[in-house]
Order: structure tokens, then sequence, then C-alpha cells
């Protein structure tokens, strides 16, 4: 990974952490991202799991997203705006086809933020520790994840 200084709005997404329901609505309010129109977000999408971390997926209010669980979802945005060359952790999730897609890691105190880097449309997840379940793996959902990302064009990876 070149050893420069992140410029792109990774740390506001940690706000989506704290999603909250309105009322006893279903729907999970997520701030539509940037680039949420590009057509590779739609694809994305359409191959992203029914089911994540073993937790249901649920209605969103912006496009190009996708939630999954409550009462703190694991949030999924498409077409966030590419993160450049960071000093960030950037790890590299493998699934079992022998696809990979590397990610920007920050931890908060109770989520985990994951922006794919090299990609473009970006695509970001929000996984709440307290989705973790009993294996507290932060990466799993990452793992589940890469089909429906490998949609998405690579630039460059992490070194």
């Amino acid at each position: 990974m070149a050893a420069a200084q992140f410029t792109g709005p990774v740390l506001p997404g940690l706000a989506l952490a704290g999603l909250a329901l309105a009322g006893c609505a279903p729907l999970v309010t997520v701030p539509a991202a940037p680039e949420a129109s590009d057509p590779r977000c739609a694809v994305v999408l359409q191959r992203s799991p029914e089911v994540l971390l073993g937790l249901e997926r649920r209605t969103t209010t912006s496009q190009a997203s996708r939630a999954w669980g409550a009462p703190e979802p694991v949030v999924l945005r498409c077409g966030v705006t590419p993160p450049g060359p960071s000093t960030e952790r950037c790890i590299r999730v493998e699934d079992a086809a022998g696809g990979s897609v590397d990610w920007l890691a920050l931890q908060a105190e109770d989520a985990w933020l994951f922006v794919t880097y090299g990609r473009r449309p970006a695509v970001e997840v929000v996984v709440p520790v307290s989705a973790l379940g009993d294996d507290g793996q932060p990466t799993a959902p990452l793992v589940d994840l890469s089909y429906a990302v490998s949609a998405t064009d690579v630039e460059r990876s992490c070194l």
C-alpha cells in the first residue's frame, strides 16, 4: 500500500454504525453515496446475498444500499468516493472461488468500517460489533460480499 494520506469521506461513514429505525418501520435510513447511480452499483446490489452473517436483508431508504439485521444493521453503500493512496490498514479478502477484494479497514469503538481500495465505484461496508455474533470476525461479511463487489472495476491494489 502506498504511504500517502487518505483523502476520502470514509470516517464520516462511521456515523452509519448508529443507524436507527424510524419508529417501528422496517426501513433502514442510509444516506445515498455520491456515485450511487453508477450502473455497476445495480449489479453489486443484485449480487448481494439475502442473508449476511445469519442476518436477514432489510429495506433501505436510498439507492445503491443494502442492510442486514437489527437493531444495528450491517450496511453496504455502493458509489462512495474511492479512497486514494492511504496509510490506513489495507487488507485483501479472498473468497472460496479464488477471487479477492482489497479493503481499507478502520476500527471505531463499536463498529468496523471497510471501504474497497482500488475499485470503482467504491463500496463501503459498516459492520457493528454487535452484529458479529460469537466468532467476532469483522471481515466475515466481506467474504460473503466478494462476489457482489467483484462487479466493480479494479484500478489498483494494496501493496
